[in-house]
This record gives structure tokens, sequence and C-alpha cells, in this order.
């Protein structure tokens, strides 16, 4: 018998056999997955920086909770391709390490509504605040719906500090602190001209502190939401990265 004809008999095995054949799917699949993944853990060419990138703040972070609920991804994404046309429109393309601190990433699937990447400072808090209370009144063919909601719900940020923690688990670089003065820095930075702004600041660099949905007497959701809307592609300096060869 020729060695061919006794690999075809193995193999014949194999196909006579779907549980066998599942099971040798299943097991190269996953030799195959360990030796691509395994090394990217170790690599630390494979670990990108940005400098400016930090961690959200406690009102960033409870805007982005809020974001995330309201299902805000399905319909705008957070990643700007390195291509002519979406530079064009939305601003520098997207870098890996702006992502490092998403648990998890909004990079989104899909576009209904513009990319968000770049919208920090793009409009002014009474736009976003227009925007969300009647998306038409401020972008005629816009199909979103309104949030007026948001307006009128108190900020919940008793469990910002265990929020904290919890990422500080995953790997975000929390310090104590931080989480210490978790429930101050949400007050201090939704407060017109702050006495503590900046502490707040000095703790997370470029960090904007005012009444960001109009009502100094109550800290809503909408503070959050707008305030991380607000934050976000303000933190890298994209002057460092400009090549336009990388633009095809």
């Amino acid at each position: 018998m020729s060695t061919y004809t006794s690999l075809w008999q193995r193999h014949w095995i194999l196909e006579r056999n779907s549980i066998l054949l599942l099971l040798g799917i299943l097991i190269v699949i996953a030799i195959g997955g360990l030796v691509e993944v395994v090394p990217l853990f170790y690599l630390r060419s494979t670990i990108e920086t940005a400098p400016g990138m930090r961690p959200y703040t406690p009102l960033e972070l409870a805007g982005r909770d809020i974001y995330v609920r309201e299902g805000c991804y399905l319909c705008h994404s957070q990643m700007i391709r390195a291509l002519r046309d979406e530079v064009e429109r939305y601003g520098h393309y997207s870098l890996a390490a702006e992502s490092m601190y998403d648990h998890p990433f909004q990079w989104g699937s899909k576009r209904n509504g513009p990319d968000l990447a770049r919208v920090g400072g793009k409009y002014s808090d009474d736009w976003h605040r227009d925007h969300l209370l009647d998306p038409r009144s401020v972008v005629p063919a816009s199909i979103m719906p309104a949030y007026p909601w948001l307006f009128t719900t108190d900020l919940d940020h008793s469990h910002i500090a265990d929020d904290m923690k919890v990422q500080a688990l995953l790997g975000v670089p929390y310090s104590d602190e931080m989480i210490a003065n978790a429930a101050a820095d949400v007050r201090t930075q939704a407060t017109n001209d702050a006495p503590d702004a900046a502490a707040l600041v000095k703790r997370y660099p470029k960090a904007q502190a005012r009444d960001f949905a109009g009502n100094p007497a109550h800290i809503t959701e909408a503070d959050a939401l707008i305030a991380y809307l607000q934050m976000l592609g303000t933190l890298v300096d994209f002057k460092l990265y400009d090549d336009k060869a990388n633009i095809r």
C-alpha cells in the first residue's frame, strides 16, 4: 500500500465521521488562533501609544455609558478610515491608541449619521443641546430621535467610583487619587467657574469644566453626554501624525 493511499484512508475516516471532523476543525482553528494572537500580548511593538491620551474623566465616563445605553453606536461610528474622502469629511484618520481605554470600543459597524470621532469642539454646547432636544432644528434632514429626558434626568453618579475601579481592573490607569475624587470631579466638571477646576485639569489634562446642559441647578445626564461628545478627538495632537502618504 502506497503512502498516498494510507493518508487518503486516514482522511476518509474524518470525512465519514462528522464529530471527528468537527473536533479536528476546532483543534486546527484553536492552534492557528493561538499562534496569531498570543504573541501580540508580549510584543511591545504592537502596542501603540499616542501623546495626550488619558483616561476619561468621571463625567465623561458617565457620558460614555449613556452614549452606549441609548444605542448611539448603532448609527454613529467612531472610526475614520485612512481614505482621502473620509479624512476630508471627518478629519484625521483614527489611531488605534484612541480606543485604548474603551471597554468596549465604539468603532461601530454602520453610519446612519456622521462619524463622531472628531466631533469634540466642532459644535457649541448650545448646538448639542438643540440637537438632542430636537435634531431637525439644526439638521433638517436628520432621522435621529430626540432625547429630551436627558435634560430632566439628574445624573446618578453615586456609583461612578465603582465604575472606575472596574475600568482599572481592565487596564485603565485610574489612580487611587482619581477614584477617591470621582464624585467631586463630576460636580466640578459640570459647574461653571468651579474652584477645584485646576485640580481636575491636573488629573485629566484638557478636561473641559462648565455647565454643559444649560441648567446650573442640576447635573443631568445631558451634562455627561455632552461632556463626552465635546472631548472626542480633542486629546491627541494630530499634527504629529500627518502623513499624506498614508491617505490613499
